[in-house]
């Protein structure tokens, strides 16, 4: 915990900064929701094929960012729309504009009660 995946457009790869994304992700996790450090896990997943609304998906002119944030349950309401807005303003600096319209959304989520992990 936390578990957080990064799904995204894979047209955004060389505009995406993904390592310092994850950096300034983790560090604002653990100021802002109390996550300890070594507990921060981000999977990045790029999708090969993304369509936004009528437009031609093979014209390549949006990307699309989804950030998921799973929490442990007892955060408050106000901690999550913090998390969520923070991690929109990490990706406006970590995706570099290249020509095409981003399209980024985030949500904080408990995570369920039955969530179980083992570190091997």
């Amino acid at each position: 915990m936390p578990q957080i995946t990064v799904d995204y457009s894979v047209t955004m790869a060389p505009a995406f900064d993904r390592a310092g994304f994850a950096r300034a992700l983790h560090t604002a996790t653990v100021d802002i929701a109390a996550a300890k450090p070594e507990a921060c896990k981000t999977q990045f997943r790029s999708s090969e094929f993304t369509a936004f609304g009528y437009e031609d998906p093979e014209a390549l002119e949006h990307a699309i960012v989804h950030v998921t944030i799973g929490l442990l349950a007892g955060r408050s309401d106000e901690t999550k729309a913090k998390l969520t807005e923070t991690v929109l303003e990490l990706l406006r600096e970590h995706v570099a504009q290249d020509g095409f319209a981003l399209h980024a959304s985030a949500e904080v989520r408990d995570l369920d009660p039955s969530y179980r992990k083992f570190n091997a």
